[in-house]
């Protein structure tokens, strides 16, 4: 018998952006302090950057999207997904999926067709959940450092 449990995800503002420090961390693990995280964000948030928690049974913030809305010739209205990151012990648990899912819900609402990512080409595990959970891979993506 599996026990089920609801997910329960939320937008996380103000003090509770700390809550995703940890979470985050394991995708961006050049942040390494809570308080220096906490003001990037509160930076990122003025260019219209949101933070997603997904909670575990305790109230633990486990996973975390952060995404941002904006406008492209080529896409028009979207959500662009900067950050999705779960905590190792959360795997495989239906949070990832869970805050995606949110995410869609909100393009929605804010009149988006598509939401958009991209993703490091050794994240396996991701890419299948991106895959079925309907996304595409319409282009590479280039980048030059300077």
């Amino acid at each position: 018998m599996t026990t089920q449990h609801t997910i329960n995800v939320a937008e996380l503002q103000g003090e509770d952006t700390a809550l995703a420090y940890e979470a985050l961390r394991e995708l961006r693990p050049h942040l390494t302090s809570v308080e220096d995280f906490v003001e990037i964000v509160r930076t990122q948030r003025r260019e219209g950057y949101r933070l997603v928690g997904s909670f575990d049974a305790s109230g633990r913030v486990v996973a975390v999207a952060g995404f941002r809305h904006m406008t492209n010739l080529y896409s028009g209205p979207h959500l662009y997904i900067d950050d999705l990151s779960t905590l190792p012990s959360a795997r495989k648990q239906g949070h990832a999926g869970a805050l995606l899912r949110w995410v869609d819900e909100e393009a929605r609402r804010l009149g988006c067709a598509e939401v958009h990512l991209d993703s490091g080409v050794q994240r396996h595990d991701a890419h299948r959940l991106y895959l079925t959970s309907g996304y595409v891979i319409p282009a590479h993506h280039f980048a030059k450092r300077l």
